[in-house]
């Protein structure tokens, strides 16, 4: 006998989605409003953009003279307050020699205040050009000759190389007591520097660092006492180096000396 099955069949269910209605007059209020703040914002403009009547400049700086700034920045008081490019006229000021930074604001209501720093000068370079404490060369027709600071040189294109060396060592001539008078590169690479007591050190290409270290190491402690009867000092060895006496010292110090190395 066939057993009855007490399962009902599964009824197929319904979903009421809920009933949607469309405000279309609504939905054309939202341009409308924007259209109107668009008309008034630049209505605003027009009527507040006057054109600039004054300029300040915050000082002080030393270098950069306020008639290059105000010829610089002068192109920008006739436009309107509102529309003049500040970017635009602090990238003319960055293109002045000893600008390191400019910036240029808004005051309220007629008024662009300028802002500027100045490069710090740490080496000379060449003739007339000058490096900043970053290496960089900002100026190569400085109108001052800046005595007191060392004398870098080397070929066009060097000029990164040859800071970065002087800025590496400086702090070390000054811990050794001694004072650099200038830093050259030739056409070969190879590098020299003299002291401002008249003693010149040849590092040569290779190995750079490594030879100033054994300069500072073990060369100055040794020549500390007898440094004002040397005439040069020669680091183009592998391990050691050579010394050239412009008067021999009474102590009696001897000579050390290696061959060359390639560099």
């Amino acid at each position: 006998m066939r057993a009855r099955s007490n399962r009902r069949k599964a009824q197929p269910r319904q979903i009421k989605l809920p009933h949607i209605k469309i405000r279309w007059r609504a939905l054309a209020v939202p341009p409308l409003v924007i259209g109107l703040c668009l008309a008034g914002f630049n209505g605003a403009k027009v009527l507040f953009d006057r054109p600039v009547q004054k300029l300040t400049i915050e000082a002080p700086f030393q270098r950069v003279t306020s008639v290059q700034i105000e010829s610089v920045v002068e192109p920008g008081l006739g436009q309107g307050f509102l529309s003049v490019d500040l970017d635009a006229l602090s990238g003319r000021l960055l293109e002045l020699d000893w600008v390191d930074a400019a910036k240029i604001s808004r005051r309220w209501p007629d008024t662009l205040f300028v802002q500027v720093r100045e490069h710090t000068a740490a080496a000379r370079w060449g003739s007339n050009g000058l490096l900043n404490v970053r290496g960089e060369l900002f100026t190569e027709d400085a109108h001052y000759s800046f005595p007191e600071l060392p004398l870098l040189d080397g070929p066009s294109g060097s000029e990164r190389r040859v800071a970065e060396l002087y800025l590496a060592v400086r702090g070390r001539l000054a811990e050794a007591h001694l004072q650099l008078d200038t830093l050259q590169m030739d056409d070969r690479g190879s590098l020299h520097f003299n002291l401002a007591s008249g003693q010149q050190v040849r590092i040569g290409r290779e190995d750079v660092l490594a030879r100033l270290n054994r300069f500072f190491d073990v060369v100055a402690p040794v020549l500390a006492a007898d440094l004002s009867a040397v005439s040069y000092v020669d680091l183009r060895y592998a391990n050691g180096f050579s010394i050239g006496w412009a008067n021999p010292p009474s102590s009696g110090l001897a000579q050390v000396k290696e061959y060359p190395s390639s560099g």
